[in-house]
């Protein structure tokens, strides 16, 4: 198969093709928009084209530093939130083993993408007897959740390491102004660029997202690779020819006809956070307004006994997007018994990927039955050159979608709200750096 398949098969009874023609028009206008940095937030487009450019000096950066914290450390602890670890988060969990054996690599933790006590304070005593290293990742510096957790954090390095703290403090921000840039230039700390026109929920292929990965091991220049395909994939300006642009105007004409919630589904556990990534992409890019479609998520088969009743016999106004591996690494067999008490023996020749197949072919089949429009997404394999494809057509496709809801897909001006209050509790009576 492709690298990529977008299969709307079943959508047949909910959207006709003359549908799609009318929104081909603005579809291309948006396109051309987008291209020629025309459009709204256009400010924040950097990422469209990142794929496609040079970035092999950063990378060798990257690796040679990854090297040295895998030997001099067994801990990484990434400080980050929303854009800023989801990313790198994924990927290492998408393809990470369930159950680790050895200890080749630093464990990467991350920390700053919530306010527990509870959880920092057993992070700090998890660190005590642990060689780590510290990647904070924050354009401002300024962010609550990670400026509290990386103030903590610097002073149990300082104490730890003394004045060699600085050396294992790295720092991914603005090349030029706000807090954490003024901080890495005063301490010495060395840094790595978030491009200013690149916000946090697109960066995963900045940086931001591929160092973590380089201290694990996984490929950054596949993942890149993977990325830069879809880049030149996804060029063409219809809906009929760029997979991304279908997939943006189906989600579009579905929101039209009621059907207010998308839930992505997948039958891979690992593919979790892979998940909380996609709904932070299309949540803060679309709900605005009053509008825009909620993105949940579930995982089969586990969430088919349970949220799946809903979906299969529930109110009609969610729809779902089943995203499938094809390949994946590693399989099991089904064994034959001779008793077959459990009568599984019609299934002693196949492997439970095979069975995980038909599951989702099955799954499909239920659900439009039962009235959900299902969408579904099929990728070849589970490495990363293909989750840096699958990932780009998903900024992509958020874009064009936000752009055809009439949105910016790059501004959060939600989020500001609840910070506001939260200052104004806590006796902070400053603007708030956007």
């Amino acid at each position: 198969m492709s690298t990529l398949k977008l299969q709307t098969n079943y959508l047949k009874s909910y959207i006709q093709q003359d549908e799609l023609l009318l929104l081909n028009e603005s579809v291309k206008s948006i396109h051309d928009d987008m291209h020629n940095k025309s459009s709204i937030g256009n400010e924040f487009l950097g990422w469209l084209d990142y794929p496609l450019e040079n970035h092999e000096s950063p990378i060798e950066e990257m690796l040679e530093i990854a090297k040295e914290v895998r030997n001099n450390a067994k801990v990484f602890v990434v400080i980050g939130i929303g854009g800023s670890y989801l990313g790198s988060k994924a990927i290492q969990d998408a393809l990470s083993p369930y159950f680790p054996v050895d200890d080749t690599f630093p464990e990467v933790i991350y920390a700053g993408q919530n306010l527990s006590g509870r959880y920092l304070n057993q992070l700090l005593q998890f660190l005590q007897y642990k060689d780590v290293y510290i990647n904070v990742i924050s354009k401002s510096g300024t962010t609550t959740e990670p400026a509290i957790a990386f103030r903590i954090l610097r002073k149990y390095m300082e104490e730890k390491y003394g004045e060699k703290a600085n050396e294992r403090i790295i720092v991914t921000t603005d090349s030029e102004k706000g807090a954490l840039r003024e901080l890495a230039n005063e301490k010495g700390y060395r840094s790595f660029i978030i491009e200013e026109t690149i916000g946090g929920r697109y960066s995963v292929f900045t940086p931001a997202g591929l160092l973590p990965l380089a201290v694990q091991g996984y490929d950054i220049q596949a993942l890149m690779s993977g990325a830069k395909k879809a880049a030149i994939d996804l060029q063409a300006n219809d809906i009929f020819t760029n997979q991304a642009y279908r997939y943006a105007a189906t989600r579009q004409l579905l929101l039209s006809k009621g059907y207010e919630v998308e839930v992505l589904a997948s039958f891979e556990p690992a593919l979790k956070n892979l998940h909380e990534w996609w709904k932070q992409l299309f949540g803060e890019s679309e709900g605005k307004g009053h509008d825009g479609i909620f993105p949940a998520a579930v995982s089969f088969s586990t969430d088919l006994h349970s949220i799946g009743q809903y979906i299969q016999d529930g109110k009609r106004f969610l729809f779902e997007t089943l995203l499938h591996f094809h390949e994946v690494e590693e399989d099991c067999e089904v064994p034959y018994d001779s008793q077959n008490k459990d009568q599984l023996n019609y299934l002693s020749d196949k492997t439970l990927n095979t069975i995980n197949d038909i599951a989702t072919q099955g799954t499909a089949m239920a659900h439009v039955e039962g009235g959900v429009p299902v969408i579904s997404i099929e990728v070849e394999r589970l490495d990363e050159y293909h989750l840096g494809y699958l990932m780009f057509f998903f900024m992509k496709a958020c874009a064009m979608s936000a752009y055809l809801q009439g949105v910016n897909p790059f501004d959060q001006p939600g989020v500001e709200a609840y910070k506001s209050k939260m200052f104004e509790l806590l006796g902070k009576n400053i603007k708030i750096v956007k």
